[in-house]
């Protein structure tokens, strides 16, 4: 890396700290089957775990906790998330709680995901619902997807347009906890989070919910 790259680097963290700029992240696992029939049931169970967004809290070690409303502030009673909805992360440790909104779904014959960009809590739920309940402005993105290729199953978070929410009526009171949020635990935590989430989608066994 040149020096010139080096620099564009520093101008872009700044950015990013500042909240003027953003970040895109990708984190995936895969697993091989050993036929085809086995790879297309393996992906019917990747699909439903990947919409039973309530049951991403139950993943081992350090965990988020995910928890999915309606739009009335009720929590979902079904174990599929679907459009307009609205997840709940509370994060491990102290930090405030976090809200995003299910933007898009989409599901087909060997591929199936579904979007989601921070948000207010659901209207009945707070206070300023112009305030952005997340470390991240409403621009960035999370997807969630599952794929079947072949006898391989892949699964991806997909982060777009990352930049941390502290200017403005957005940011609300959060703005120093976002900032220090995003770019200290959140930043360590990520590829963690993550990295489970994908590998228990694909199935490989360390991922799995501890079952006592």
């Amino acid at each position: 890396m040149g020096l010139k790259d080096i620099t564009n680097k520093i101008k872009k963290e700044i950015g990013v700290l500042q909240g003027e700029d953003t970040k895109d992240k990708l984190y995936s696992q895969e697993n091989t089957f050993p036929d085809e029939p086995s790879a297309v049931q393996a992906y019917e169970q990747a699909r439903q775990k990947l919409f039973n967004v309530n049951a991403w809290s139950d993943l081992p070690g350090i965990n988020s906790t995910f928890k999915v409303y309606e739009p009335t502030g009720a929590l979902a009673q079904t174990d599929k998330v679907a459009n307009g909805q609205y997840i709940k992360i509370i994060l491990p440790g102290l930090a405030p709680e976090n809200w995003v909104q299910v933007t898009d779904i989409r599901e087909e014959q060997n591929e199936a995901e579904f979007t989601v960009h921070p948000s207010p809590a659901p209207e009945p739920l707070t206070e300023n619902p112009t305030e952005v309940k997340h470390f991240f402005t409403k621009e960035a993105s999370s997807t969630f997807r599952v794929e079947r290729q072949g006898t391989t199953l892949k699964a991806y978070e997909i982060g777009k347009n990352e930049g941390i929410n502290n200017q403005g009526e957005e940011a609300g009171n959060r703005a120093i906890i976002n900032t220090l949020i995003a770019e200290g635990g959140w930043a360590g935590f990520q590829a963690i989070q993550w990295d489970k989430l994908t590998s228990y989608l694909v199935h490989l066994e360390e991922a799995q919910p501890n079952k006592e």
